[in-house]
């Protein structure tokens, strides 16, 4: 059976999550009136500390609606450069926003206040409105990163003190509570916009539910309708995300010690190279460059082994989640460990 550490969207519904939401109580989305979906948008917007939410088919359509509510077309928005919104969401802001993107360069996806200040375009007839900047917590692609309460909050501020609206990306925030202990509302706190996915470590099969202010909400319905997310007996997936909450959540601190565990029986390895920061919860990723070879060769050759791993450009990506054990870690490390040294002893 092959590990898949690929990402933690390969989770599968657990049988007791299946269970759930073949018995959920169902009604009609669209008219707010799926009692099940109701619940789940009550209960994440509690968990955010916000004033309500709704139910989205994908963190994507989370981030591109936050946006289309938030700013106006020929607005930028400023991000990480190694972010989801800026790299895999297919220019949503601006092919139907109308809106660029401002990436800020980061080593592990998580910029300053100081360079988001920076970032800000004093008002000018020829440039775009600095409108949005966007927090990714934990980063994704560039390898789990945690960000500090602190920063977050020093940026919001800033932000907001300038006419800009703040957002997170909260694809894995429970990640980052499971790591720090800092509750999902105190990181959300003040933010205008944040949402939570459902479907990567919670283990759910589809979904993220999109929160903020009740004007906030309303708005976002609008574009969630123009864009064809609407639903209606939506309460049969969103009873996965109750079950989640409810079972999953603690799951969460075994994920981020599994990949602790995997990273420190890897760091060693003549060849591999990690940023000081990696393994911080759930998400690994380092270099193969030292052994001469491409990061699509070494995650072929795992995958030879029955691990699969994730090949991001000249870095390996390294996912857990509830659907792999410690066993299962400890041999994924062990074939790591043997295709790295395999690849050495050809170099």
């Amino acid at each position: 059976m092959t590990i898949d550490l690929f990402s933690d969207t390969q989770t599968r519904p657990t049988p007791g999550m299946r269970d759930a939401m073949a018995r959920a109580p169902v009604g009609d989305e669209q008219s707010d009136s799926d009692p099940t979906t109701r619940a789940l948008c009550d209960r994440v917007a509690a968990l955010l500390g916000q004033e309500d939410g709704l139910f989205m088919p994908s963190g994507t359509m989370c981030n591109l609606v936050s946006i289309l509510v938030q700013t106006r077309p020929g607005d930028e928005i400023i991000v990480d450069d190694q972010s989801h919104i800026y790299n895999t969401e297919a220019a949503g802001s601006a092919a139907i926003g109308g809106v660029s993107v401002a990436p800020l360069k980061t080593a592990a996806g998580i910029y300053s206040p100081e360079q988001f200040e920076a970032a800000i375009r004093p008002p000018a007839r020829t440039a775009p409105r600095s409108a949005l900047v966007s927090i990714e917590q934990t980063t994704s692609f560039s390898g789990g990163s945690v960000w500090d309460l602190a920063d977050m909050r020093r940026i919001r501020d800033a932000a907001q003190a300038r006419g800009l609206k703040a957002h997170i990306d909260g694809a894995r925030l429970l990640n980052a509570v499971a790591a720090t202990g800092i509750p999902a509302a105190e990181y959300a706190r003040g933010f205008d916009s944040v949402w939570l996915d459902l479907s990567k470590g919670l283990g759910c099969p589809v979904g993220a539910v999109l929160c903020g202010s009740k004007e906030f909400v309303v708005e976002a319905w609008r574009w969630k309708y123009r864009l064809g997310g609407a639903m209606r007996q939506s309460g049969v997936i969103a009873a996965a995300g109750l079950y989640a909450l409810d079972h999953h959540v603690a799951q969460l601190r075994v994920d981020n010690e599994n990949l602790h565990l995997l990273h420190a029986a890897i760091a060693d390895l003549p060849g591999l190279s990690f940023d000081p920061t990696a393994g911080q919860s759930n998400i690994l990723c380092f270099s193969v460059a030292g052994l001469g070879v491409s990061a699509a060769e070494f995650a072929g050759a795992c995958l030879a082994e029955d691990v699969r791993i994730r090949a991001i450009g000249s870095q390996i990506r390294v996912t857990t989640h509830l659907d792999v054990d410690r066993a299962g870690v400890l041999r994924a490390a062990e074939v790591i460990r043997a295709v790295a040294g395999a690849f050495a002893a050809k170099a």
